[in-house]
């Protein structure tokens, strides 16, 4: 089992819904447990303006259902994520077709309060609910010679309106460094908020990868290989000039067409002021041993 992870970030971090994380029942809640210094905290920051339920919610890109922010939120209805199985095959010992309660019965499921930073230059903070992807790897047992791991997306055009269009080549496909993928921080996640994770946020199943560009956190996995070369990646496969292989948060290395230097956090207003963003999305303490070494300007 992969070391454990200790989260930095409070609840006064969050992102909340406007019902389960409203603040003053949460700062009651801390209170009655005895959390009166994490309460305060959570008083003192007023940087951070609450998000509502709909906003986190609604404010999606998940091309499948369209490429608007509102599409995954009006069409994933559609998505039957009941049964749900996950092929998991290549370079391991126990190849097979996991069944999503299966895998849920062997996991150890957890609250992370994660950093959330857009390509696109917007942000969030939101509480994933989980598992790290590296206990669900150790079961299918990973097998000497692999070195990435891929993973693809459910494709069914009949539930998923934009997948009936070229927009990517279908289906959605992303790849970690098996070393990224083994890193306690790397979530495979089931919820949000304290609930299971709604259609447009990608139930029942995805991956949560804090310290990369958020189109790097695949949604809906129905299938993971372990292999010894780099995979393709969809939006890498779409225009590698713009999407790199590893895309991680890097206020240093703008994208071709805007700056990364800074970013808009959601909910906070629409002349509210930028924010800068951190390197690796402020888990650089944490990851930056990972690409010692690398030239990030050429490995972006």
């Amino acid at each position: 089992m992969a070391k454990r992870w200790t989260d930095d970030l409070t609840a006064a971090d969050v992102t909340p819904e406007a019902v389960f994380w409203n603040r003053r029942k949460l700062l009651a809640g801390l209170a009655g447990a005895g959390l009166g210094s994490i309460a305060s905290g959570a008083i003192a920051d007023d940087a951070l303006e609450p998000n509502t339920w709909e906003e986190v919610t609604t404010y999606c890109n998940f091309y499948e259902f369209g490429t608007g922010k509102t599409d995954p939120a009006t069409y994933a209805h559609e998505m039957t994520t009941s049964p749900w199985e996950v092929e998991i095959d290549g370079l391991v010992d126990n190849p097979g077709t996991y069944g999503f309660e299966q895998i849920l019965a062997e996991m150890t499921l957890e609250e992370r309060i994660y950093r959330f930073r857009c390509v696109e230059a917007w942000s969030m903070v939101i509480p994933w609910q989980g598992f790290e992807l590296a206990d669900l790897l150790n079961l299918a047992g990973v097998q000497e010679g692999a070195k990435y791991v891929a993973f693809e997306t459910l494709l069914r055009p009949s539930e998923m309106p934009g997948t009936r269009y070229p927009v990517l080549d279908w289906p959605y496909r992303e790849g970690l460094r098996l070393d990224e993928a083994m890193h306690p921080l790397t979530l495979m996640a089931t919820g949000i908020f304290g609930k299971p994770l709604p259609n447009q946020n990608g139930a029942p199943l995805r991956l949560v990868v804090p310290w990369k560009y958020g189109f790097k956190s695949i949604k809906s996995v129905v299938k993971i290989t372990l292999t010894d070369q780099e995979p393709p990646t969809s939006w890498n496969m779409a225009n590698a000039r713009e999407y790199g292989f590893y895309s991680n948060v890097n206020p240093e290395v703008d994208h071709p067409r805007w700056s990364q230097a800074t970013e808009r956090r959601i909910g906070g207003g629409l002349f509210s002021r930028r924010q800068p963003t951190l390197m690796f999305n402020g888990y650089e303490k944490e990851v930056a041993s990972l690409y010692d070494g690398m030239d990030l300007t050429k490995y972006f």
